[in-house]
């Protein structure tokens, strides 16, 4: 994988690196129908909005997918019972396999799979650290871009 990044990243022009960076996120691939498990120290229902608030050690589970924050909010869609989107913010932390990234805040939409992460974002991959303010992945496809004043070091193998 850190291959892979490393070809695709010097690949790109200069200007792009500091603009946006698309990048693979195959580690974070995932299957967006599974059950979502959500557990935390409290729970508040808003009936008027349609949300719940989950807080204190929030823990968002989906398939090998997890995601942590100090509060995530539940958006649930017209269809009872399904949720819409999760609204994370305080310390967010998303991983699966290999890859995770940590932020200030989360917008993770089920149906798309679309996860959009905002706040001094840093993305692991392995041995590999990228950095920005604004991280778009697609889980459904594996694929994603890093924005905002992108930054990585790039590690030479053997190096005398």
């Amino acid at each position: 994988m850190f291959r892979f990044l490393l070809v695709l990243l010097l690949s790109l022009p200069l200007g792009a690196l500091a603009q946006g960076a698309s990048v693979s996120f195959k580690g974070l691939k995932q299957d967006t129908t599974l059950p979502v498990e959500v557990t935390a120290d409290s729970l508040a229902v808003d009936q008027a909005t349609g949300t719940a608030t989950f807080s204190g050690n929030v823990r968002v589970a989906q398939g090998a997918l997890v995601m942590t924050a100090g509060e995530i909010r539940v958006e649930y869609a017209a269809e009872a019972g399904k949720i819409a989107k999760l609204h994370a913010k305080g310390g967010v932390t998303f991983a699966n396999a290999g890859d995770a990234a940590e932020a200030a805040e989360a917008i993770y939409t089920i149906d798309s799979g679309s996860l959009v992460m905002s706040g001094n974002v840093l993305l692991t991959q392995g041995q590999t650290a990228i950095s920005g303010q604004k991280l778009a992945i697609d889980l459904k496809a594996g694929s994603g871009v890093m924005e905002g004043r992108v930054q990585t070091v790039f590690q030479p193998k053997g190096g005398n």
